[in-house]
């Protein structure tokens, strides 16, 4: 499918939740349509790959049946463990026939009144049974019985039909593969996020922006201008929202380029999109791990191994966390071992810890992108002891400045801190990249030659009047106390014009000569008219 015919896709399925949603408020019925979607995409790729394994045996539509509901029909139970077993091998889940979406999307066609009730069966089923590990909770946010659907089950039930209709209605027209229903789940996800106001940023990372940070982790660690890695072994977002950071690095790698994707967050409905988002771009369950945590707390067992040999060590570690979350950080914090060696972050701004959170993750040939704000770079006190820390131990690679309104959750300009354990360079590359976008009337949008502009001079170290320079850590330290504020060394404002002052005093003396002819003309005419000279 065609970038054009994608975005046609996007835009119908837009359109779709724009007439259906009515007064519903655009967060949740997001819920219901993207969990939705996320059915359809399961139940394609299942009846797909069920036609390839049962090959002459896959039945033919009878009636208003499902070809694998009339398989199931003929077949004893026997061959229905036998075929379940070899279809976990091949796609790791299991749906029964009558929840699969042909089956749901024939309900609402028909109005049927089981539609609300085998949806709620085929949720629950889908979060317990389909697959080998569990995906509690998958549907947890999305309440079938709400009075928002309506008062009465009958109401409700026609509601879903309608919706799940028009659905339908709206993508027969479209292919469906993996890809495909992927990546309009990511449209319709930045469709909600631009609704949404300060509420994205729970959730959504820009696309230009996740594209920049996806570039930069995904080249060689130690000289990025040999390129791209061949693979990253695992990928960490410790506020991963719906994951589109994660999807975007897999997308520079290649599916088979990445070792294990790993996720966190705390937001529960964006957990659960983040987890149907990697199911969507056709992540099998043992390919990522997404975990409904507080990474401040640190609460996931997996990130508190205290076995070096046992630690989670990340190549590539993107994240785009809230700017100055206010937190309580514990006494006990100074000790963890993640900020023992820098200090904790104060109360009044958590961007610190959410960077040492992550750095503690960063394997040796490892590389880090983080989106902060850019009070990261100058602000005193304990975070300037982290700077200084961070700096003298040459972990600081670059400091990029973005331009301001890129976000729909803020329009503070923000800054992307790129770290690391491997550096080999003794300096920071500085880019000053905040006056290179196209100005949009909500939102402000890289262009792609602003991105590819940024991408390649991180990646060769370029030096360009008023865009970058690389400043020795020896200048950082001595000659600016480690305050990493982009202005300081890449600076954007025009130099004044030099002005000859000679040229200017002799302009001046001849601009008077002929100020004393026009008046001496002038009087001249006023003395005709018997008037008074000036």
């Amino acid at each position: 499918m065609t970038r054009d015919q994608l975005n046609q896709l996007g835009r119908t399925l837009w359109r779709i939740a724009d007439q259906l949603r009515g007064s519903m408020d655009a967060d949740d019925f997001r819920d219901y349509m993207l969990s939705f979607l996320f059915l359809r995409y399961l139940s394609d790729n299942y009846e797909t790959t069920a036609k390839k394994e049962l090959g002459k045996d896959y039945p033919k539509i009878e009636g208003n049946k499902a070809p694998l509901a009339v398989w199931y029909k003929r077949n004893k139970k026997a061959d229905h463990e036998a075929f379940e077993k070899q279809m976990r091998r091949k796609v790791h889940y299991v749906i029964k026939p009558e929840y699969l979406w042909s089956s749901i999307s024939e309900l609402a066609k028909t109005q049927s009144d089981d539609l609300l009730k085998t949806l709620e069966e085929a949720f629950k089923y889908i979060e317990n049974q389909s697959f080998e590990s569990t995906f509690q909770g998958l549907f947890s946010e999305i309440n079938l019985n709400s009075e928002k659907l309506g008062k009465k089950y009958a109401d409700r039930n026609k509601v879903l039909c309608n919706i799940i209709t028009k659905i339908a209605e709206g993508i027969s027209q479209f292919s469906t593969d993996t890809d495909i229903l992927g990546d309009a789940y990511e449209y319709l996800i930045g469709q909600f996020a631009a609704g949404s106001g300060k509420k994205a940023g729970e959730f959504y990372t820009p696309q230009q922006l996740s594209t920049i940070l996806s570039e930069i982790v995904s080249l060689d660690s130690q000289d990025p201008s040999k390129g791209k890695k061949k693979k990253l072994n695992n990928v960490l977002d410790f506020a991963c929202g719906s994951g589109s950071l994660l999807l975007n690095v897999r997308k520079k790698m290649g599916k088979s380029g990445i070792g294990k994707i790993y996720g966190q967050e705390k937001n529960i409905t964006t957990y659960n999109l983040a987890r149907m988002n990697m199911l969507l771009h056709g992540l099998k369950d043992s390919e990522f791990e997404i975990h409904h945590g507080d990474s401040l707390l640190n609460d996931w067992d997996l990130l508190n191994e205290m076995n070096p040999s046992k630690k989670l060590e990340c190549d590539a570690i993107v994240a785009n966390p809230p700017f100055s979350l206010r937190w309580e950080p514990t006494d006990s914090l100074a000790e963890d071992f993640r900020y023992k060696n820098y200090g904790v972050a104060p109360k009044s701004a958590a961007d610190f810890a959410f960077l040492l959170h992550g750095f503690h993750f960063l394997s040796h040939e490892g590389t880090m992108a983080i989106i902060l704000p850019h009070g990261v770079l100058f602000r005193g006190g304990i975070e300037h002891d982290i700077r200084k820390k961070l700096s003298k131990d040459n972990n600081i690679d670059a400091v990029i400045g973005l331009p301001s309104n890129l976000f729909y959750s803020t329009g503070i300009p923000v800054c992307i801190l790129v770290l690391k354990k491997c550096k080999k360079h003794d300096d920071v590359l500085f880019i000053n990249a905040s006056e290179h976008f196209e100005k949009g009337k909500r939102q402000n949008q890289l262009r792609p030659s602003d991105i590819d502009k940024i991408v390649e001079t991180y990646q060769y170290r370029k030096e360009e009047d008023r865009y970058s320079r690389r400043i020795p850590l020896s200048v950082i330290e001595e000659e600016h106390d480690f305050n990493l504020n982009i202005s300081r060394y890449v600076s954007t404002a025009q130099a004044e014009e030099q002005i000859d002052l000679s040229e200017v005093h002799d302009r001046i003396k001849d601009i008077d000569k002929r100020i004393l002819a026009a008046r001496k003309i002038h009087n001249g005419f006023l003395k005709e008219l018997g008037l008074k000279e000036i």
